[in-house]
């Protein structure tokens, strides 16, 4: 039995990433030493690619003596920029046009007197990079930080951009129900993660099992799986086709199948060519 397999209208690169990969492509290509401060994305299949290209993926400014650096999609603190700069390095910045608004937005409403309170994940580099811009943040990402914030003053509200609209006026509405003089907020979602979402909680309802391709440490990525799984408890966020558990697709007749904007076309499209030359009926 050869299965139906139905891939979401909305999937895979956004410009942003695929602006941050050709940016790279192109200074490996022309440069010497090129390095990138943390993944250039995340996606591990794509970053392998660019590594053996040239490319050579460091954590920190310390290990940078010489060359030509890539800030990442995500962004850099300022502090890491200046770093940078104090050491004569060559800096190409890949960041994501809407996380640089992020930081911008972020960095007026501290000097606007606002206490900025980010929505998100503390430990993701986008958060770290708009935190670095801003100073004096509080991270939120569930109910147990929001002791965190201050019970009276102003607060100026923004989001990790890879969120979902569902999670943002969740916490906004955690965050209005506590002590505030004034509550700014700003709706630094990117619409590009929001159309994946969207598409993918409307296919994950319509197939019996739903795949979402994309790397593990890929924010917009997991979002989008976690969505899926309230809507189809046969959702599976896998990193590529080697992931795949046969046992999982015996006697599934549709399956649908979306990706994250870190995910490249290539995985999508070998994915979505085995699945459907694949026997699900486990005969």
């Amino acid at each position: 039995m050869v299965m139906k397999v139905i891939v979401a209208q909305k999937c895979g690169f956004c410009h942003g990433v695929r602006n941050a990969i050709s940016m790279a492509e192109k200074t490996i290509a022309e440069e010497k030493d090129v390095y990138s401060l943390g993944p250039i994305i995340h996606n591990k299949d794509v970053v392998g690619r660019l590594a053996k290209a040239g490319l050579k993926i460091v954590d920190s400014v310390e290990k940078i003596s010489s060359g030509t650096v890539l800030i990442r999609s995500h962004g850099a603190a300022p502090e890491q920029t200046a770093k940078l700069k104090e050491k004569g390095l060559n800096i190409i910045d890949a960041t994501c046009v809407l996380v640089k608004r992020v930081q911008k937005i972020a960095r007026e409403l501290g000097k606007d007197g606002y206490k900025v309170v980010v929505i998100g994940d503390e430990n993701h580099p986008e958060v770290q990079a708009v935190v670095g811009c801003a100073g004096d943040v509080v991270v939120v990402a569930d109910d147990s930080d929001l002791h965190k914030l201050p019970k009276t003053g102003k607060l100026g509200v923004v989001c990790q951009t890879t969120q979902s609209r569902e999670y943002f006026s969740k916490m906004l509405g955690a965050i209005a129900k506590r002590g505030f003089g004034e509550l700014k907020v700003i709706n630094t979602l990117c619409e590009e993660a929001i159309k994946r979402q969207e598409s993918a909680v409307q296919l994950c309802q319509q197939v019996d099992i739903m795949f979402v391709l994309g790397d593990l440490k890929s924010a917009n990525t997991r979002r989008i799986a976690e969505l899926c799984k309230k809507y189809n408890s046969q959702t599976f966020h896998l990193q590529n086709w080697n992931e795949l558990d046969r046992i999982t697709i015996f006697g599934k007749n549709i399956a649908g199948v979306t990706a994250g904007a870190s995910t490249p076309e290539w995985i999508i499209d070998e994915f979505v060519e085995n699945l459907a030359a694949f026997d699900a009926s486990g005969g």
